[in-house]
């Protein structure tokens, strides 16, 4: 063992001897020579203080020294080999999902641009909405997964020991792409999260992993499922290490995640020549007090209507249980409901997942209640069981808000949707690391300082409500290192 005194560092016994009274002042300095250094010339310098400190005992001292600082060094190449092992292992199975993941990823992605594209060429495709339901209860129900919790299973099952059902993942696609054909509002990084958790759990199974080993698997299919449908591999990265337990990060699973991100995002670009979603901002005002203040007011206002949206998610889908206790006149009524509601409204904005409204928002183009209307059709559309994400629809709230809020105060369309963009995405995932990488990548790193700002104002403010009823809330929001659901008592 080495301690270091005065920039110098001395082994143990060394030590002992420096400090003792009996030794002279020549035999000190030599003892010095010694420390910190095993070589033959430090043993050397040994054989030279001999004669002075009488045979050969501080040489055998050494001798011991040298055969503990090697098995030192043994237990650490132990340790090396170990961890390059544990290197390549992940590097392969990460590889390997990423690769899968992100072909099934990119799959989807491709089939809900046709989905969307062909709705709006054959808008007579709205009325077939409630037989779509219909159907997507049947096979849900066939399979036995008519009470299927959807993302939540796949964050319960990296706390908890167990498996995602592989079913999963051939179930939500189809249903997904059924209600984006029909007109059901939802979005599709939620649905992606399934599918890249449920083959992820199914490689892990397969391969005959253990239990934590699998959750790394599973971590690796969300991060390539939404890194390949949404294009943003940093962000697809952390909100997998993020998102299951607010205030600890999977550090464990970075590496693999970032495999398979990375292969995920690169076979939708290069083989599947998917474009990555990407939001120009064209106009970034100078950061000061007044724009700071308009800032603040925007995050805190998305952070209220994100909490306000995940209260209606919830609900509606309790309403609808509690009028109509048979899943097929549920989904029938739903879709009857969306089809009236949207001929009413007109325009069709309101449907699928809004991409389109998104840009237009950061163009200035906004209505004042466009986020209040996805609100409702979101909520009308999942809580009825038809299937979706709900990160799109919450981009769109965001963006449509935070426009519209923004022209109030004087600030330009683009910056302002981006705030609000990124202000409710934040609040209604709880995810403040992942929203900030979403920044990063879907701005390209325009306007950093605003987004920093709102992120942190609607985390702090939007409470501890979210999408997702099996995140779990470790920390408080408000204290530090105190479990919100336990009484403080240090």
């Amino acid at each position: 063992m080495l301690y270091k005194r005065n920039g110098i560092f001395y082994n143990e016994f060394v030590r002992n001897w420096i400090s003792d009274a009996d030794l002279t002042g020549e035999i000190r300095k030599k003892v010095r020579m010694l420390t910190g250094n095993l070589s033959a010339q430090a043993l050397n310098a040994v054989e030279m203080a001999e004669p002075e400190i009488g045979g050969n005992g501080m040489r055998e001292s050494w001798k011991r020294l040298v055969e503990e600082e090697k098995k030192e060094i043994r237990d650490a190449l132990l340790v090396t080999r170990r961890e390059l092992k544990s290197f390549v292992k992940w590097l392969f199975l990460a590889f390997a999902a990423g690769l899968l993941v992100g072909a099934v990823g990119s799959l989807f992605s491709l089939c809900l641009t046709w989905a969307t594209n062909t709705r709006k060429e054959h808008e007579w495709i709205l009325y077939l909405l409630p037989l779509a339901g219909i159907l997507i209860v049947f096979i849900y129900q066939k399979a036995e997964m008519l009470r299927d919790g959807g993302t939540n299973t796949v964050l319960d099952k990296i706390r908890h020991d167990g498996d995602v059902p592989f079913r999963m993942m051939p179930l939500i696609f189809i249903a997904t792409v059924l209600t984006h054909l029909c007109g059901g509002s939802a979005g599709r990084e939620g649905a992606a999260l399934q599918i890249g958790g449920s083959m992820g759990n199914f490689i892990g199974k397969k391969l005959r992993l253990d239990d934590s080993d699998k959750k790394v698997l599973i971590m690796c299919g969300m991060s390539a499922a939404f890194a390949a449908l949404f294009g943003t591999p940093m962000a697809a990265v952390f909100f997998a290490l993020e998102v299951a337990t607010v205030g600890i990060m999977y550090y464990s699973a970075l590496f693999p995640c970032a495999i398979a991100s990375l292969t995920g995002y690169y076979f939708s670009t290069a083989v599947a020549d998917i474009s990555p979603e990407r939001l120009h901002i064209t106009e970034i005002p100078s950061m000061g007090i007044d724009t700071g203040f308009s800032v603040i007011l925007i995050a805190a206002a998305c952070a209220f209507a994100g909490t306000f949206f995940c209260w209606l998610l919830h609900k509606t889908g309790e309403l609808y249980q509690y009028l109509f206790h048979n899943a097929y006149i549920r989904i029938a009524v739903a879709g009857l409901l969306l089809i009236v509601l949207t001929l009413l409204e007109g325009s069709g904005d309101y449907n699928g997942a809004g991409m389109d409204v998104i840009e237009r928002a950061f163009e200035g183009e906004v209505v004042p209640w466009a986020f209040l209307l996805k609100m409702i059709f979101t909520a009308l559309t999942l809580g009825a069981g038809y299937r979706g994400g709900e990160i799109v629809p919450s981009f769109f709230i965001g963006a449509t808000l935070g426009a519209w809020l923004g022209s109030l105060l004087g600030l330009p369309a683009s910056i302002s949707a981006g705030v609000g963009l990124a202000a409710l995405f934040c609040g209604v995932t709880n995810c403040p690391i992942s929203t900030l990488f979403i920044c990063f990548e879907l701005f390209q790193y325009e306007g950093v300082p605003f987004f920093l700002l709102a992120i942190a104002v609607s985390y702090l403010l939007s409470g501890y409500s979210g999408l997702y009823q099996k995140q779990k809330m470790v920390y408080s929001k408000y204290h530090h290192f105190l479990n919100p659901r336990k009484k403080d008592n240090h």
